[in-house]
């Protein structure tokens, strides 16, 4: 999920400058150097580029868009090879190589959120895994400024879920808000997930303390505890659950209908539910590492990520929202994909020093219980 094209910053700015020119042809001129040698990068540029990144981006049982990557990558860059690793223990194993002082023989890594770089500063210190980069990307501009969440510019986004409830209208009306949930008409309804173990039930969580506070949210959770909420391990836990019918309430992603839409499946039962008109915008990027000795051909991947083809086709294969404003997604996934009318998140600076705190009283006051 990660891209780049081959535009320096510098023949970005001599491309600003060759449109200011007159009309005589000199602007044209420049601008066909300056394709010319973009062109000239892409069939020179050659080796292996290693990109490490989750299994369900390349090899998920519905869709995913890492085959098409690969393809669409080599294809740019003729004398390249894209080869994808998926390590089992994801971004964690390279922060144990990096601790370690094991060289890492991995050039890009996709799938990062902003949990994982404080992890990755918290652990590792001064031990610099990824580089910064983002500003050197001439695409980096068509990123969306809420997106962002690295202050250091390692890692870029590529595209971005919002965690939602996903309910089944046929058996339960919509809840509208959070306190709705601990209402006696919503008792037994509600699946959600272990906030130390699955993404989205971190951001459930992350959700409920932005809405009710850091001071008062395990009271709120204590309530959903006594109105019988089911918290399981992983979200193909929680989602098969809701699927065989246990419950008709889940947390999970609100491009869900794109995937119902596919399978021709009872759109009633995939209705989408946003509590107090929001929802939790989870961000994915990605990141070169620092080590990598293929820089050039790494960056030419970012830049290829963030075009405007990658971008408008990502959103089809992996189902997510793209993270930049110029991607074309296509008619299907504008129907089906629902966004929050008020999308809301933490940053890193509001997280770091609080999300292991705040996940730690949860689990031991909640999950444990």
């Amino acid at each position: 999920m990660n891209r780049r094209t081959f535009l320096t910053a510098g023949s970005a700015a001599l491309a600003g400058l060759a449109g200011c020119l007159d009309s005589t042809g000199s602007s044209e001129q420049s601008q066909n150097t300056g394709t010319t040698a973009k062109t000239t990068a892409q069939t020179e540029l050659s080796g292996t580029l290693k990109v490490a990144t989750y299994s369900a981006l390349v090899d998920a049982p519905s869709s995913s868009p890492g085959k098409w990557l690969k393809k669409e990558f080599e294809k740019a860059y003729p004398k390249a090879t894209l080869e994808w690793q998926t390590p089992e223990n994801e971004v964690n194993y390279f922060i144990q190589r990096k601790a370690q002082g094991v060289t890492i023989d991995t050039d890009v890594y996709v799938g990062l959120n902003v949990d994982h770089l404080i992890t990755i500063d918290d652990k590792l210190g001064g031990k610099q895994l990824f580089t910064p980069i983002a500003d050197s990307l001439s695409n980096y501009g068509h990123v969306k400024d809420g997106l962002k969440f690295d202050p250091k510019q390692r890692a870029v986004p590529y595209d971005t879920g919002y965690i939602s409830l996903v309910y089944n209208a046929h058996e339960v009306d919509e809840p509208q808000t959070f306190d709705a949930l601990t209402k006696p008409k919503f008792k037994s309804t509600l699946i959600t997930e272990n906030a130390q173990q699955a993404i989205t039930g971190r951001a459930f969580l992350l959700w409920s303390i932005h809405q009710k506070g850091p001071d008062s949210y395990l009271d709120y959770w204590k309530q959903l505890k006594q109105n019988n909420v089911q918290i399981l391990g992983s979200w193909d836990a929680a989602y098969t659950a809701y699927s065989n019918g246990e419950r008709p309430i889940v947390v999970s992603y609100s491009t869900d209908q794109v995937y119902a839409n596919r399978s021709g499946a009872d759109m009633k039962k995939h209705q989408i539910g946003f509590l107090n008109g929001q929802g939790y915008a989870n961000p994915e990027g990605m990141a070169k590492f620092a080590d990598t000795d293929n820089s050039q051909l790494a960056d030419a991947f970012l830049e290829f990520m963030l075009s405007k083809k990658a971008q408008s086709k990502i959103p089809t294969l992996n189902v997510q929202f793209p993270a930049t404003d110029w991607a074309d997604p296509g008619n299907e996934f504008e129907k089906y994909a629902k966004a929050p009318e008020k999308p809301i998140t933490y940053s890193y600076d509001e997280l770091k020093g609080n999300i292991e705190g705040w996940v730690e009283q949860w689990a031991r006051q909640i999950a444990s219980n």
